[in-house]
């Protein structure tokens, strides 16, 4: 069962739980290169081409197809690659260089530095400079919003990108693990979130070059969703309560994965997420999820962002118990 410092699952699990300590001390600084910065260009020069190249509806779907292809398994190669090269240069290069890539992809400090970046701002009463913070971190317009609407944005976007940003690309680096490619599996799930988040829209031009990338978000994000949904659940000591309102209202949603993220967070909080947004001067109204019980406060956002961290910490502990037991299965 206790794994020895020669042995690969030892440097994997070491890896998983230096990565995450180093998300939660350092996070993403702003004037350091980022891995997804490097795919969000790569995504942006080739979505751009193609879109002036390409004008025929089919011939955008195939050119989606292939551009996730590349983004994503690219994304995959090339942290193996480097990987490979920098453990062949030394063991310990391959092993800093595997655990600065893997807390790349974890954004559990990234997500709460955004929002405490607002909730500070408006202790001060100084809404402007709180709408220009917030305008960082969501798609809506933010000009008009009042201190409410303020809170539910930061609320929302916690929860959305609690599964987004920090439950599912753990899942997906502990699942890799298993075939000693968690930082691989990590960065290529990384590169599908962004090609979605930049490309998979159902408006123009976006319509036909991305749905292949935000289907396959939607598939690679649905189970770690579903698990992050039932661990809340559980951690709440509401699990009933809280899977019946899920099951009520995630399914009003149009996306398979949102619904059930922001619904659960509402649940558990005992408030009541969506309503009506502004994007682009347009009023789009999105369903209600959870029950108003209580009013969105900063301590009820800092209280989603505990549940991430939580959340996170029992996956990780579980993923590194689960990895040692494999091994102990195998020898």
């Amino acid at each position: 069962m206790f794994l020895s410092w020669n042995e690969p699952q030892f440097v994997i699990c070491l890896t998983l739980i230096s990565a995450a300590c180093l998300d939660f001390c350092l996070g993403d600084p702003w004037h350091w290169l980022h891995p997804v910065q490097v795919i969000g260009w790569g995504i942006g020069q080739s979505s751009d081409r193609l879109l002036k190249s390409l004008k025929v509806p089919i011939g955008l779907r195939i050119a989606g197809i292939g551009l996730t292809l590349l983004c994503v398994g690219g994304s995959g190669c090339f942290a193996w690659g480097l990987l490979t090269l920098a453990t062949l240069l030394h063991p310990g290069l391959g092993w800093v260089t595997a655990t600065i890539l893997l807390a790349s992809c974890f954004a559990g400090r990234s997500l709460r530095d955004a929002a405490e970046s607002v909730l500070q701002v408006l202790v001060t009463g100084d809404l402007a400079t709180a709408r220009s913070h917030l305008s960082r971190y969501v798609g809506r317009d933010t000009t008009d919003l009042q201190i409410e609407d303020i809170y539910r944005a930061i609320l929302e976007t916690v929860a959305e990108n609690g599964v987004d940003g920090v439950m599912a690309p753990l899942f997906w680096a502990i699942v890799g693990a298993f075939f000693g490619l968690a930082v691989p599996f990590a960065l290529a799930f990384k590169a599908a979130s962004t090609l979605d988040s930049m490309v998979g829209y159902r408006e123009a031009p976006y319509t036909d070059l991305g749905w292949c990338s935000a289907k396959l978000d939607d598939v690679l994000v649905w189970l770690p969703c579903r698990l992050t949904v039932l661990t809340l659940a559980v951690l709440s000591g509401r699990p009933r309560q809280i899977w019946a309102l899920c099951q009520r209202d995630a399914y009003q949603d149009p996306s398979p994965n949102s619904g059930w993220s922001e619904t659960v967070y509402a649940a558990v909080l005992r408030v009541q997420l969506g309503g009506a947004n502004r994007y682009r001067g347009v009023i789009k109204h999105k369903p209600l999820l959870g029950n108003p019980d209580r009013p969105i406060t900063p301590e009820r956002v800092r209280s989603a962002l505990q549940l991430n961290r939580v959340c996170f910490l029992l996956w990780l502990t579980i993923g590194v118990f689960l990895l040692a037991l494999f091994k102990s299965m195998g020898s």
